[in-house]
């Protein structure tokens, strides 16, 4: 332990992390930059920041202040001590409705703020896109802004009083009429008033430099504003004033179509004499899909506000009709709004992928010029990017002349970075020959400070060194930003990595094969650390349960890259830091689709195990789940399933089964069906061997129906439910061969020799789910083979592959391809899985289901969510009259990760987010929906509800729909068949096998 760390831990109350992990959450924020700290410190109250700068001065270690960590200019970096308020200084303090005020801690996220403030139909003002994890100390650090801006202003316009400590550790309370200054500072500024007053140019979003015009006698004297975008360089913000402003009762949006950026950037300054709430601009190149919006290739994003729908709509029309624009529409519903305002919110994601797949980056993220001039700017600013083969999307706050732009820079060579600095030091003339201010928005930091006397001159950049002297004279906090800057292409986070590709198992098409490049895709825009999960979102459960960032999405891509890197993660994949980050990663793939760059942690963990573990014991979870599929075909070829069932409730033997296979004893072991799908299918085919030929005589599509592993061993209800409903729907119904054929197939494909019958190798389908999902890839990578032997028959006709299971659905669609990507089979395998509601609405359009007329709780699974999409089953549910929408997030289960020993907690407040309490609250009758075996059983252990898969709701109401065809007057059981025919016989044997069996227990068959 070093001096400065004991000193630490013996001053201050609050977490001292000296350690790897800590570090190395810490080393960037969402910019280009990196910069390695010796500590963190989570200070507890404003007594643990003065003793922290107590010792740092005394050591003459620098201090950074850090909130969320979503800054893109570097500021929130630093090599000495990293203050973290979002741990334990997070608080509202107080909030006074009657004043319209708050008192807020500057570790408290932006979005709890806004929601204590809704009940009294107030807000805070600026709302930036980053509102669901950005923090107030960051935001007046930075001075923030957001879409509101026009109405609102910026969050300077928004702060009354502020609590600080400065370097030296006096406590001021900045405010107006010099409130709160230090000795020396009204001195410096009534010594250079009439260089004050002509120096900064007049513009709403005007964030470079030092705010020290706030300092005039005709602005008050308002020191509070003056610390507003000082990034931290002056004093440590440790508690602060806000006003809250009135939020309007209703809103609506008006969307606005352009030919092309410059259009709707040269149209956007006539909107504002109409006080809309919003003016933001977008081009078509950020948008996934235009469906939903007007006409054009750029649009203008124009919300009002008014005390009634009626109101807003009629000021939203009245924009349309004033503005000049190609196409409009008016979109009043508030989910319509929220869909909308997400593309827009996940822009400084998206656009950090060019629509060929190549990288872009922050730097030149939020230049301001007056709004009358965006429409020149922007035409100028395309010039000079074409002008250096560089490319770029500008998005952002057109009503204030604030452009966004993430630029194709190449920031791995030298040359790339040359051209760097060459196209900084031109843009920044530019701007400055436009009227503008080098940020509008997310402040100066490393990115721009160097160029900051291209805006203010030499002499203006000399007095704010002279302010910075009075504020902090050891250069103690923040040092090398905005003063004394250090250089714009010094400290670049990517120079660390490997040149050369790592040896990896998975194909990573999206980065071109490259790990690194992987990894690189996190830019810290820190979606992955909201702390309450919204519609349908899933990412990230570990982070809302424990609110570390270790276990976000940036926290473990932070941790490999510093893994890659090999200065603060010194021992590769070897590394115990990164495996203790990823362990409570439940592989819920929810970053896939919820990251605005589509970060792949479930993949990433996947490989990392791999590597971790190579030549190694791995922990005993991975041999007792990690290969169920072969454990479970045992026990099904030994007839085995009632003796491993009556051994798992017996106590003493289930305490040792699960102890020796590292699975948590709060778990109960679920049961073993007696019988297999594959042998219920048997039967029903009447051939001893009929699982690839024995099908339904109907004449509609064929379709291949996929045995997963849950649904063979563990939930065949699921399995014979979903072959009923899709032969009601006409469709002819087959599964998987269990027959690998030597050389060609015979005539069809599906016809035998006596010879190849002789020569064939016997297996089972898998799409190795569970190896994968445990690292163990080598083993994933033979079972896929042997699979894609088997399927090749398949793969020779034009049947899909209907998957039951989503998570194997998963598997198939996104692992198999990446996993085996130098095997075209693989790829053709993978198109052709579609769901059960998938394959129902693609081959069997005009079928209809029956109607169920009742309400629909539970969970879309987080797979599904990611990977597959849900679309088709909420189609689906909506045309059988399920009401009701499924709740996002995860069930906690996860496949193995509940079951595993150390997770159980974990695996509980992840349930109890949203899908627990949404069981508990539906309404009688409602049918609980869990298409994936691991929420149907997280459902039954944890609340003793049994989920159903869509498939067995479908399958009930047409049993419940063929009885009242049977049941009508004078018509016959026979009669009542024909009438409805996908009861009949086979309905019958259904209801009779189910009644024998007795029922079911959380989806399994009892």
């Amino acid at each position: 332990m070093t001096d400065l760390e004991a000193e630490l831990r013996r001053a201050v109350r609050g977490d001292v992390g000296f350690d790897v992990t800590s570090r190395a959450l810490v080393t960037m924020d969402a910019s280009n930059y990196r910069r390695v700290p010796l500590g963190v410190v989570a200070p507890r109250d404003a007594d643990d920041v003065v003793a922290v700068l107590e010792v740092c001065r005394a050591h003459g270690t620098p201090v950074v202040a850090r909130g969320g960590g979503t800054s893109i200019a570097g500021q929130a970096t630093g090599v000495g001590v990293v203050l973290d308020f979002t741990r334990h200084m997070n608080r509202i303090v107080s909030l006074d409705p009657s004043s319209r005020t708050a008192v807020v801690q500057p570790g408290l996220v932006l979005d709890r703020l806004q929601e204590a403030a809704a009940p009294h139909g107030l807000r805070f003002g600026p709302d930036p896109s980053t509102h669901s994890r950005c923090t107030l100390g960051g935001m007046i650090g930075n001075n923030s802004c957001g879409a509101h801006s026009v109405a609102w202003g910026t969050t300077a316009d928004n702060v009354r009083e502020l609590d600080v400590v400065t370097a030296r550790g006096a406590r001021l309370r900045p405010g107006r009429g010099w409130a709160g200054a230090p000795d020396g500072l009204r001195a410096l500024v009534e010594g250079e008033l009439a260089r004050l007053r002509t120096g900064f140019p007049e513009l709403p979003r005007r964030i470079s430099g030092y705010a020290l015009d706030a300092l005039l006698p005709e602005n008050g004297g308002d020191v509070a504003r003056s610390l507003c975008g000082s990034e931290g360089t002056l004093a440590v913000l440790t508690e602060a004033v806000v006003d809250l402003v009135e939020a309007p009762r209703a809103r609506a949006l008006a969307v606005l179509g352009y030919a092309d950026e410059a259009a709707a950037a040269e149209a956007a300054a006539g909107l504002l004499p109409y006080r809309p709430l919003t003016v933001e601009g977008m081009a078509a190149d950020l948008v996934p899909s235009p469906v939903g919006l007007p006409r054009g290739g750029a649009w203008l994003f124009v919300e009002t506000g008014g005390e009634s729908a009626d109101e807003a709509r009629a000021r939203a029309e009245t924009i349309v009709r004033a503005a000049d624009a190609v196409d409009a529409a008016v979109v009043t519903d508030g989910a319509g709004q929220r869909v909308l305002w997400r593309v827009r919110e996940d822009a400084s994601g998206t656009a950090t992928r060019m629509s060929d797949g190549s990288e872009a980056w922050p730097g030149w993220e939020d230049c301001a010029v007056p709004p009358a001039r965006l429409g020149p700017y922007l035409r100028d600013f395309r010039a000079l990017l074409t002008a250096h083969g560089l490319r770029g999307t500008p998005y952002g706050h057109f009503g204030d002349g604030c452009i966004h732009v993430r630029i194709d820079f190449d920031l791995l060579t030298r040359a790339g970075v040359a051209r760097f600095r060459r196209f900084s030091e031109e843009l920044a003339e530019l701007v400055t020959a436009h009227g503008g201010s080098l940020s509008g928005e997310h402040g100066d930091g490393q990115a721009r400070a160097e160029l900051l006397p291209k805006m203010y001159g030499t002499e203006l950049v000399a007095l704010f060194e002279r302010a910075k002297a009075i504020w902090d004279p050891d250069d103690l906090l923040n040092p090398g930003m905005l003063v004394r800057p250090a250089p714009l292409d010094a400290g670049l986070r990517f120079s660390v990595l490997p040149r050369e590709p790592v040896d990896v198992a998975f194909g990573y098409p999206g980065d071109a094969g490259d790990f690194s490049a992987a990894v690189r895709r996190c830019v810290g825009v820190a979606k992955c650390r909201t702390t309450t999960a919204s519609g349908p979102a899933v990412m990230c459960p570990s982070f809302r349960v424990t609110g570390e960032e270790r276990h976000s999405t940036r926290g473990r891509a932070r941790l490999l890259h510093e893994m890659l890197a090999g200065e603060l993660v010194t021992d590769g994949w070897r590394s115990e830091e990164v495996r203790e980050a990823l362990d409570l990663c439940l592989s819920c793939k929810g970053c896939r689709s919820d990251c605005p760059v589509e970060v792949d942690m479930a993949t990433y963990k996947a490989e990392f195990l791999h590597h971790h573990y190579e030549g190694r014991r791995r922990p005993a979870a991975h041999y007792s789940m990690g290969r169920l599929p072969v454990w479970l075909r045992w026990a099904s070829r030994t007839r085995a399933a009632g003796v491993a069932n009556a051994l798992a409730s017996a106590g003493p033997v289930a305490w040792a089964v699960k102890r020796a296979g590292g699975i948590a004893p709060e778990r109960a072991i679920p049961r073993l069906a007696r019988e297999t799908f594959s042998g219920w299918w048997r039967k029903r085919s009447g051939h001893p061997d009929a699982d690839d030929h024995g099908r339904s005589g109907a004449a509609g599509d064929l379709v291949v129906l996929w045995p997963d592993t849950f649904t063979e061993h563990l939930s065949p209800s699921v399995g014979r439910a979903a072959v009923r409903v899709l032969e009601a729907a006409g469709l002819r119904v087959a599964l998987p061969p269990t027959l690998r054929m030597r050389g060609r197939p015979v005539g069809d494909a599906r016809s035998r020799s006596a010879l190849r019958l002789l020569t064939a190798r016997r297996g089972r389908v898998c799409c190795g789910l569970t190896y994968v999902s445990t690292g163990q890839l080598d083993h994933a990578r033979v079972v896929l083979r042997r699979t894609l032997d088997l399927m090749e028959p398949v793969l020779e006709t034009d049947a899909p592959v209907v998957v039951l299971e989503p998570s194997c659905a998963a598997a198939l669609r996104a692992d198999l391809p990446e996993l085996l990507h130098d095997d075209p089979r693989a790829a053709r395998l993978a198109a052709r899985v579609l769901t059960f509601a998938e394959a129902l609405e693609r081959h069997a359009p005009d079928w209809r289901p029956p109607r169920l007329d009742r309400p629909a709780v539970g969970q879309t699974h987080c797979h599904q969510h990611a990977v597959l999409g849900d679309a088709a089953d909420r189609r689906l549910r909506e045309a059988a009259g399920l009401t009701g929408g499924l709740s996002g997030g995860c069930c906690g289960l996860a496949g193995d990760f509940g079951f595993t020993k150390g997770h159980f907690e974990v695996s509980v407040a992840c349930a109890e987010e949203r899908l627990l309490p949404s069981v508990r609250e539906a309404p009688a009758g409602a049918a609980v929906l869990a298409d994936g075996y691991s929420c149907r059983t997280q459902l039954e252990q944890l609340a003793g509800v049994r989920g159903r898969h869509l498939a067995e709701v479908l399958a009930e109401g047409l049993t419940e729909g063929a009885a009242g065809c049977a049941g009508e007057e004078g018509a016959t059981p026979a009669e009542g068949a024909l009438r409805c025919p996908a009861e009949g016989a086979e309905g019958a044997e259904e209801r009779e096998k189910r009644a024998a069996e007795g029922p079911d227990v959380g989806g399994e068959e009892a």
